[in-house]
Protein backbone atom coordinates (compact mmCIF):
# COMPACT_ATOMS: atom_id res chain seq x y z
CA UNK A 1 0.00 0.00 0.00
CA UNK A 2 2.19 2.59 1.10
CA UNK A 3 4.88 1.64 -1.78
CA UNK A 4 2.34 2.14 -4.55
CA UNK A 5 1.77 5.87 -2.76
CA UNK A 6 5.54 6.19 -2.25
CA UNK A 7 5.87 5.35 -5.77
CA UNK A 8 3.28 7.85 -7.07
CA UNK A 9 4.77 11.09 -5.52
CA UNK A 10 7.87 9.72 -6.84
CA UNK A 11 6.46 9.89 -9.91
CA UNK A 12 4.75 13.13 -9.26
CA UNK A 13 8.02 14.38 -8.46
CA UNK A 14 9.74 13.42 -11.24
CA UNK A 15 7.27 15.32 -13.13
CA UNK A 16 7.59 18.12 -10.87
CA UNK A 17 11.16 18.38 -11.94
CA UNK A 18 9.98 18.87 -15.51
CA UNK A 19 7.34 21.25 -13.70
CA UNK A 20 9.63 24.22 -12.75
CA UNK A 21 9.87 25.17 -16.08
CA UNK A 22 5.82 25.08 -16.99
CA UNK A 23 2.63 25.27 -15.82
CA UNK A 24 2.07 22.27 -18.08
CA UNK A 25 4.58 20.04 -16.11
CA UNK A 26 2.44 21.05 -12.48
CA UNK A 27 -0.62 20.49 -14.57
CA UNK A 28 0.81 17.01 -15.25
CA UNK A 29 2.28 16.05 -12.01
CA UNK A 30 -1.04 16.80 -10.19
CA UNK A 31 -3.07 14.54 -12.46
CA UNK A 32 -0.67 11.79 -11.84
CA UNK A 33 -1.12 12.07 -8.35
CA UNK A 34 -4.46 12.42 -8.48
CA UNK A 35 -4.88 8.92 -10.36
CA UNK A 36 -2.66 7.07 -7.98
CA UNK A 37 -4.53 8.23 -4.80
CA UNK A 38 -7.90 7.61 -6.54
CA UNK A 39 -6.34 4.72 -7.84
CA UNK A 40 -5.15 3.09 -4.83
CA UNK A 41 -8.04 4.35 -2.76
CA UNK A 42 -10.34 1.90 -5.08
CA UNK A 43 -7.87 -0.77 -6.05
CA UNK A 44 -6.48 -1.54 -2.47
CA UNK A 45 -9.54 -2.93 -1.07
CA UNK A 46 -10.47 -4.63 -4.40
CA UNK A 47 -7.52 -6.92 -4.21
CA UNK A 48 -7.89 -7.72 -0.52
CA UNK A 49 -11.80 -9.01 -1.25
CA UNK A 50 -13.17 -5.99 0.73
CA UNK A 51 -15.70 -5.04 -1.07
CA UNK A 52 -17.12 -2.73 1.08
CA UNK A 53 -13.97 -0.80 1.18
CA UNK A 54 -14.15 -0.38 -2.47
CA UNK A 55 -17.82 0.81 -2.28
CA UNK A 56 -17.46 3.05 0.78
CA UNK A 57 -13.62 4.37 -1.26
CA UNK A 58 -16.58 4.48 -4.43
CA UNK A 59 -18.60 6.79 -2.79
CA UNK A 60 -16.74 9.10 -0.81
CA UNK A 61 -14.85 10.12 -4.09
CA UNK A 62 -17.93 10.01 -6.25
CA UNK A 63 -19.77 12.52 -3.12
CA UNK A 64 -16.38 14.69 -3.70
CA UNK A 65 -16.99 14.94 -7.51
CA UNK A 66 -20.62 15.40 -7.20
CA UNK A 67 -20.28 18.04 -4.34
CA UNK A 68 -17.37 20.14 -6.69
CA UNK A 69 -19.14 19.55 -9.68
CA UNK A 70 -22.17 21.53 -7.89
CA UNK A 71 -20.46 24.04 -6.58
CA UNK A 72 -18.67 24.65 -9.51
CA UNK A 73 -21.84 24.74 -11.60
CA UNK A 74 -23.35 27.59 -8.48
CA UNK A 75 -20.17 29.23 -8.81
CA UNK A 76 -18.89 29.95 -11.29
CA UNK A 77 -15.09 31.35 -10.97
CA UNK A 78 -12.42 32.30 -13.78
CA UNK A 79 -9.19 29.99 -13.30
CA UNK A 80 -5.82 32.63 -13.01
CA UNK A 81 -5.09 31.54 -16.20
CA UNK A 82 -8.21 32.58 -17.73
CA UNK A 83 -8.94 29.52 -19.29
CA UNK A 84 -12.53 29.22 -17.91
CA UNK A 85 -15.07 29.48 -15.33
CA UNK A 86 -14.95 26.39 -13.74
CA UNK A 87 -11.86 26.95 -10.92
CA UNK A 88 -13.79 27.08 -7.44
CA UNK A 89 -13.70 25.07 -5.99
CA UNK A 90 -10.46 22.26 -7.68
CA UNK A 91 -11.57 18.81 -8.68
CA UNK A 92 -8.60 17.27 -8.89
CA UNK A 93 -7.89 18.18 -4.86
CA UNK A 94 -11.36 17.22 -3.72
CA UNK A 95 -10.85 13.93 -5.02
CA UNK A 96 -7.10 13.44 -4.07
CA UNK A 97 -8.03 14.18 -0.37
CA UNK A 98 -11.48 12.28 -0.70
CA UNK A 99 -9.02 9.17 -1.73
CA UNK A 100 -6.60 9.94 1.26
CA UNK A 101 -8.99 10.39 3.69
CA UNK A 102 -11.20 7.32 2.96
CA UNK A 103 -7.61 5.20 3.27
CA UNK A 104 -6.86 6.87 6.93
CA UNK A 105 -9.91 6.23 7.67
CA UNK A 106 -10.32 2.67 6.41
CA UNK A 107 -6.26 1.68 7.27
CA UNK A 108 -4.88 3.83 9.50
CA UNK A 109 -2.45 6.52 9.59
CA UNK A 110 0.41 4.60 8.11
CA UNK A 111 -1.22 4.69 4.59
CA UNK A 112 -3.21 7.93 5.15
CA UNK A 113 -0.63 9.94 6.03
CA UNK A 114 1.70 9.84 2.93
CA UNK A 115 -1.83 9.74 0.97
CA UNK A 116 -2.79 12.98 2.61
CA UNK A 117 1.20 14.19 1.88
CA UNK A 118 0.32 13.47 -1.65
CA UNK A 119 -3.09 15.09 -1.92
CA UNK A 120 -1.28 18.10 -0.39
CA UNK A 121 1.24 17.58 -3.65
CA UNK A 122 -1.67 17.81 -5.81
CA UNK A 123 -3.06 20.74 -4.39
CA UNK A 124 0.03 22.49 -4.24
CA UNK A 125 0.64 21.88 -7.99
CA UNK A 126 -2.94 23.17 -9.07
CA UNK A 127 -1.68 26.41 -7.73
CA UNK A 128 1.65 26.79 -9.66
CA UNK A 129 -0.11 25.09 -12.70
CA UNK A 130 -1.73 28.45 -12.47
CA UNK A 131 -5.01 26.36 -12.83
CA UNK A 132 -6.52 27.43 -8.81
CA UNK A 133 -6.68 30.07 -6.45
CA UNK A 134 -5.04 28.72 -3.06
CA UNK A 135 -8.82 28.81 -1.66
CA UNK A 136 -9.81 26.67 -4.80
CA UNK A 137 -7.34 24.51 -3.44
CA UNK A 138 -8.44 24.45 0.28
CA UNK A 139 -12.09 24.24 -0.43
CA UNK A 140 -11.23 21.22 -2.54
CA UNK A 141 -9.05 19.53 -0.19
CA UNK A 142 -12.15 19.90 2.98
CA UNK A 143 -14.85 18.41 0.39
CA UNK A 144 -12.70 15.71 -0.06
CA UNK A 145 -11.88 15.14 3.56
CA UNK A 146 -15.52 15.46 4.84
CA UNK A 147 -16.57 12.59 2.03
CA UNK A 148 -13.74 10.40 2.86
CA UNK A 149 -14.18 10.94 6.88
CA UNK A 150 -18.12 10.49 6.39
CA UNK A 151 -18.65 7.46 4.23
CA UNK A 152 -15.42 5.62 5.03
CA UNK A 153 -15.21 3.18 8.37
CA UNK A 154 -12.82 1.84 9.71
CA UNK A 155 -11.54 -1.89 8.11
CA UNK A 156 -12.01 -4.73 10.61
CA UNK A 157 -12.01 -8.03 9.80
CA UNK A 158 -13.75 -9.41 13.08
CA UNK A 159 -16.50 -7.23 12.66
CA UNK A 160 -19.37 -7.25 9.95
CA UNK A 161 -22.16 -5.19 10.08
CA UNK A 162 -25.14 -6.19 7.28
CA UNK A 163 -28.14 -4.07 6.41
CA UNK A 164 -31.09 -6.21 5.41
CA UNK A 165 -34.24 -4.84 3.87
CA UNK A 166 -37.49 -6.26 2.83
CA UNK A 167 -41.28 -5.73 2.29
CA UNK A 168 -42.06 -5.31 6.19
CA UNK A 169 -39.09 -3.01 7.06
CA UNK A 170 -35.47 -3.27 7.56
CA UNK A 171 -32.39 -3.30 9.79
CA UNK A 172 -28.88 -3.93 10.36
CA UNK A 173 -27.33 -7.28 11.20
CA UNK A 174 -23.98 -7.16 12.99
CA UNK A 175 -21.72 -10.39 13.33
CA UNK A 176 -18.97 -10.76 15.66
CA UNK A 177 -15.89 -13.19 15.73
CA UNK A 178 -14.08 -14.00 18.96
Amino acid sequence: MRRILLAGAAVAAAISSRAAASDQGWSDASRVGEVVLVGTALGLPSVQGDWNGTLQAGGSVGAAWLVTEGLKRTFPETRPDGSDRRSFPSGHTSLSFAAAATMQNRYGWRVGLPATVLAAFVGYARVRADRHHWYDVVAGAAIGEASGFLITRRHDRDVRVLPWGDTHGGGIAMGFAF
